[in-house]
């Protein structure tokens, strides 16, 4: 692509350092709302909010960016009426950049009875039940009147893996009986069959998103990269995809259910295929481990709802791993979350043992508290990912942050123990 091509994209991408010994590499990506330095993780404001903080709070945080959940809005309050109050940014009160998603996830994972075709997904509104067609041009209409900086190609993103049996492969009878074998086999090949579908008609429903487009001059056009676990697939859906041109790229479908060990290979692998000079962006992604595998592997971009989710449900992220802070035993604890973070929070002299009550007495304070932190806490990790980078030191980066070693960041359970707090 030629330079005069790339300077008509409104979304820019520069190259500032690069770490001898991986893939990594710091930047700065402009937009028509101001820049944001990478390798950069954007918090979710689903609904053009995040529950409980306003934008001043959030940018306390040191957030740059942040997303936007276009299915969301598209239903509630409507794309027509985003555009109505000038678009997101005026309409959420947020003066920096904006990246959305197309939406085409959540029509496919949060309905039942959702059915994609070459035209798009129909589904079910949430809101009222009404049935809902959301084809790649709605999906950048929607897109173009929430006038988000950056916005996603509206993409096909399949099941991490299809249960192949539900016999477990360490018994016997399952290791020899050669119709359970037949079973998995027919699986695993529907399975193969449903990514080589989604790869090829998310490169079609791309050339649709191109076309539709109506604001390329100030809004920038991601495409999406799919294919699963699968490296020959990923392979062919870059070529795909990276046919386009575009000013930035993104790696989907590996943080719907696959193993960090998962993310962390496919990941390795397809980054380094993306264009060199423009923003790599890796959907839904994480924790921080998987940020740092991804940042190695040469991704620019991040965003996961754990941040806040988390934090509205008493979870507590720290250098050192997960905080329950409604576990007994922070009780009279007159520590911090985290000694190390200087939040509103931390640094504001709120205890444990304060913020625990917070949240049995049930006050709204608690989760606030709680999801600033935790939003303060991805952004330290970012600020000192980048000085590592320009640093080469990865070793001294895992001692100030035990959390991204496979041993300590053991975050099974966090979501799921909420019910069982003592």
């Amino acid at each position: 692509m030629s330079a005069a091509s790339a300077s008509r994209h409104p979304v820019q991408f520069e190259i500032l350092a690069r770490s001898p010994s991986t893939n990594a590499r710091r930047g700065r990506v402009t937009t028509p709302h101001g820049s944001f330095d990478t390798p950069a993780f954007m918090p979710v404001a689903t609904a053009a909010t995040m529950k409980g903080l306003t934008p001043d709070q959030i940018t306390a945080t040191g957030a740059q960016i942040i997303l936007n959940n276009a299915y969301h809005l598209m239903l509630r309050p409507g794309a027509e009426r985003m555009k109505h109050f000038g678009g997101s940014h005026e309409f959420m009160r947020w003066n920096k950049p904006i990246l959305t998603d197309s939406g085409g996830f959540q029509a496919w994972s949060m309905t039942e009875g959702t059915k994609i075709s070459e035209e798009g997904v129909m589904f079910r509104s949430f809101v009222d039940g009404s049935k809902l067609m959301l084809s790649p041009e709605r999906s950048i209409e929607v897109q173009n009147a929430i006038g988000a900086d950056i916005i996603m190609a509206f993409d096909d993103c399949p099941p991490a893996r299809m249960q192949v049996d539900a016999v477990s492969e360490s018994t016997t009878d399952a290791a020899t009986d050669a119709k359970l074998s037949r079973k998995r086999k027919s699986k695993v090949e529907e399975h193969h069959a449903r990514l080589v579908d989604a790869i090829d008609r998310t490169s079609r429903w791309l050339a649709r998103c191109v076309a539709a487009h109506r604001r390329p001059d100030e809004q920038g056009l991601f495409g999406i990269i799919q294919g699963g676990t699968d490296l020959a697939l990923r392979r062919r859906c870059v070529d795909q995809i990276c046919a386009f041109d575009l000013p930035g790229f993104a790696i989907g479908g590996v943080a719907v259910g696959e193993s960090s060990q998962e993310i962390h290979r496919t990941v390795a692998e397809v980054a380094p295929w993306l264009p060199q000079d423009k923003p790599r962006y890796l959907m839904g992604v994480g924790y921080e481990r998987d940020i740092v595998a991804g940042v190695r592997a040469g991704i620019d971009m991040f965003d996961c709802v754990l941040p806040t989710r988390n934090g509205r449900k008493g979870y507590a992220f720290t250098s050192h791993g997960p905080l329950r802070i409604r576990n007994a035993k922070h009780t009279i604890s007159l520590e911090p979350i985290d000694a190390a973070c200087d939040c509103l929070a931390c640094a504001g002299g709120f205890s444990r043992g304060y913020l625990r009550h917070l949240f049995m007495a049930d006050e709204m304070l608690g989760p606030t508290l709680l999801s600033i932190h935790n939003l303060r806490h991805f952004q330290r990790l970012m600020v000192d990912i980048r000085a590592t980078i320009h640093d080469d030191a990865w070793s001294t980066l895992a001692q100030r942050w035990p959390v991204i070693s496979a041993s300590s960041n053991d975050a099974s359970g966090m979501e799921d123990a909420v019910a069982t707090e003592s």
